[in-house]
């Protein structure tokens, strides 16, 4: 099964550097960066409002832990997201891209 796994990063330099190591390693076939992202969220009991940059991550459900490591391991945050949502349907060229990618 194909994924897309959102997350956050505090800067565009961080979110580029994150996307080129995970397609880079092949833990991720594609890696859409969204500047802009206004993420409001409660952090040590206090509301906070930032600006940060979204990361769209394209690899498969397999990937995941590996993915989720290594995401863990060039972020700054201390908890940064990482949530993966399956992809339930796609094109089919798109999708076997997807998978050539990572090999």
């Amino acid at each position: 099964m194909y994924q897309v796994t959102l997350c956050t990063c505090p800067t565009m330099t961080i979110a580029q550097d994150i996307a080129q190591q995970l397609v880079t390693e092949k833990l991720a076939a594609c890696v859409s960066i969204l500047p802009g992202v206004v993420s409001v969220y409660r952090w040590q009991d206090n509301v906070v409002s930032e600006t940060e940059v979204q990361l769209l991550i394209k690899s498969k459900s397999t990937y995941f832990d590996l993915l989720n490591d290594r995401i863990k391991q060039l972020h700054p945050y201390d908890t940064p997201e990482v949530i993966a949502l399956n992809i339930q349907q796609g094109d089919h060229q798109y999708l076997n891209w997807i998978n050539e990618s990572l090999k």
